[in-house]
């Protein structure tokens, strides 16, 4: 018999997961819906004749694709970037110690604190003379150092016995070797946690890619749509709408093939004994 503080607890769960899905389905929805069933005074969730001519619209008239990619190679080279830096930094930080270890990892927890919008005029006048304006690496760089995952990272290292590092010297592997070989299999899934909340986290970026981007075929996807409903789709929100489905969907996906890795990070200890 299931008592009736866990009742409440699962019905309120229940509610939160409705409220917090309610906005995704009803942009679902409107993505199928022709623009008049948009506006009607009686409006239904769910479309009376939908279609799918907003999507096409959207291949057609934008460069939905063109964000896409940009989109892609901006997270993948922010993550790959933040796991080179993190990784190192978090085992020197849980594993090393050198002067002013204490100092700096305070550093670190200090840029957690601060909004990184504070940084935003320094990187760019940074960015501006080195000529990297409406690049690439004007939308990577920036974030390649990541307080949130070197802190992560080292709290994972922490819990590792220093008996795997010991014995890794013992074998003859250099540090390269013990980063590549037992560190990382053994941190994979922190490696997989941080990477959702990286990929998630830049694919959404809307402000800095309005600050550094010149051109329209150089915009991620949140400024690309933004861009796109401003020209071309209007008060056409059905449009709108299925270009938001579309730039949304590779994110679902990646957490959908990523759920256990992500989960596991969250319920279990690197470690098992």
């Amino acid at each position: 018999m299931v008592k009736p503080f866990r009742l409440l607890v699962i019905l309120f769960l229940v509610i939160c997961a409705v409220l917090s899905f309610f906005p995704f389905f009803l942009m679902l929805s409107t993505s199928f819906k022709p623009v008049k069933e948009v506006f009607q005074i009686s409006t239904h969730l769910l479309p009376q004749n939908p279609n799918i001519d907003n999507y096409i619209r959207v291949f057609r008239e934008s460069q939905i694709v063109r964000f896409l990619a940009n989109g892609a190679i901006v997270t993948v080279g922010i993550l790959l970037g933040q796991l080179l830096v993190v990784i190192p930094a978090s085992y020197a930080f849980a594993k090393l110690s050198f002067p002013g270890q204490r100092v700096l990892f305070a550093v670190v927890l200090a840029a957690l604190v601060f909004p990184r919008y504070i940084a935003a005029v320094p990187n760019f006048l940074l960015l501006s003379k080195l000529r990297l304006i409406n690049t690439y690496a004007a939308l990577i760089l920036p974030f390649i150092g990541s307080p949130f995952g070197i802190f992560l990272m080292r709290q994972y290292f922490k819990q590792i016995p220093s008996e795997y590092f010991e014995a890794a010297r013992i074998d003859g592997c250099n540090l390269l070797q013990m980063l590549s070989q037992v560190l990382i299999p053994l941190i994979r899934p922190a490696v997989g946690a941080f990477a959702i909340f990286s990929i998630v986290t830049h694919w959404n970026d809307f402000f800095w890619p309005l600050i550094v981007v010149q051109s329209s075929n150089m915009y991620t996807p949140p400024a690309g749509i933004v861009y796109f409903a401003d020209v071309e789709a209007g008060t056409n929100w059905s449009v709108v709408m299925a270009a938001a489905v579309v730039i949304i969907t590779p994110l679902v996906v990646t957490f959908l093939l990523a759920r256990r890795q992500f989960i596991s990070s969250l319920t279990h200890s690197t470690i098992k004994g």
